[in-house]
């Protein structure tokens, strides 16, 4: 059922945001403390675990979350700073682990296998995590298994600033009483519908028939159903830092004409808005250019706030356009450039956004992960 001799770390620093935010400011320490956006319209980011003791929880409207603990520090975020000491902690276990991987602007997942030959790998992680804290403040938990999906649920019930190894042997006893809520990546409407067929825990997913599974969730249901019973082959994907993307389009035929312009823009912006949440990464520099009829060739940047929502940066992006685009002549090409990436699409920019624009984006990109990148557009009216 395992892969044998397989030794798999998963690393969660505790919530991250309000981890960094106490640490450039010791008297938030031992207080609730929100970061999200600042209206009642804003949505919660994060949060800290005296908060979350009031029913306070990530994506909540900030509303609510006000409601439930009213004595809480609401903060705005601040993602430049909780980029730097998220690639610090990278650059920490980059310098120890033979392979890793960067999950999220948080996590990161660590092969360690055949290190028990030299060390214990128990030992070599323990020594990893003080480093980790050692050298960056900040509290790091840590699950140690045979496979990303122990490993990572492990991680959750070793929290807060935790440490906890699943042999392989033990794996299914300590699984099975667990809810089925724990298992990575089984969203809200999968566990509503399991919830409704009885099947709240982990034992009792694996009891149900594998075909059955499938019948009710599709191809997913058997990955689903294989995390239950502590089988996961996916492998580490080796870690290598994107600096931009870009994308450019050449037209047929020089043009002047404003609305085709634009919309060749909106259709580039949201083709790589898409790309960058799918990547779950987030920009901060955009660079617009175009390239003139006589092959003229002009570029403008600006640099912004983090974000991969495609209403932000389209905005940004008609703006450069319209600054370059002085001369009025005929336009070959144009291009879009995002740049200055960082990991935390997860988060999407939740300090100031709607609860329904985020799940507005999140039903889109679902929508073309399961039927193509084609499968929905917006409509684009100037």
């Amino acid at each position: 059922m395992q892969q044998k001799n397989k030794h798999i770390v998963h690393f969660d620093l505790d919530t991250f945001f309000v981890s960094v935010e106490r640490l450039v400011n010791s008297k938030l320490n031992n207080k609730p403390v929100i970061i999200g956006g600042l209206s009642d319209r804003g949505v919660v980011s994060s949060c800290s675990y005296e908060a979350r003791t009031y029913g306070v929880h990530s994506a909540m409207p900030m509303k609510i979350a006000r409601s439930l603990c009213g004595d809480a520090v609401i903060i705005r975020g601040d993602m430049d700073l909780y980029s730097k000491y998220s690639k610090l902690v990278t650059e920490v276990i980059a310098d120890r682990a033979p392979l890793y991987e960067k999950a999220s602007i948080d996590e990161h997942y660590l092969d360690i296998s055949g290190m028990d030959r030299f060390f214990g790998c128990l030992k070599w992680t323990k020594e990893l995590r003080q480093s980790i804290i050692q050298e960056s403040g900040l509290p790091i938990s840590f699950g140690l298994s045979s496979n990303k999906t122990v490993s990572k649920i492990a991680t959750g019930e070793s929290k807060p600033n935790g440490e906890l190894m699943i042999n392989d042997s033990d794996i299914s006893p300590f699984l099975g009483p667990l809810s089925i809520r724990k298992i990575p990546m089984l969203g809200a409407k999968t566990y509503q519908l399991l919830r409704s067929m009885g099947v709240l825990t982990i034992n009792t997913l694996r009891e149900v028939p594998p075909s059955m599974i499938e019948k009710v969730l599709g191809k997913n249901g058997q990955v689903i159903w294989k995390k239950a019973n502590g089988i996961d082959p996916t492998p580490i994907k080796p870690y290598s830092e994107r600096k931009s993307m870009s994308s450019e389009h050449t037209f047929e035929q020089d043009t002047i004409d404003i609305t085709k312009l634009n919309n060749t823009l909106a259709t580039m912006v949201e083709k790589l808005c898409f790309q960058l949440r799918k990547e779950q990464k987030l920009t901060s520099i955009v660079t617009v250019k175009i390239r003139y009829a006589n092959y003229d060739t002009h570029t403008l940047q600006k640099k912004m706030s983090y974000t991969a929502f495609d209403h932000v940066l389209l905005e940004t992006v008609k703006e450069l356009f319209n600054r370059l685009y002085e001369r009025r002549m005929l336009i070959r090409l144009v291009g879009i450039k995002f740049s200055g990436l960082v990991y935390g699409a997860q988060q999407l920019n939740l300090f100031e956004d709607t609860p329904e624009m985020v799940s507005l984006y999140l039903t889109m990109d679902n929508i073309r992960k399961t039927f193509g990148d084609k499968a929905i557009r917006k409509a684009v009216s100037y």
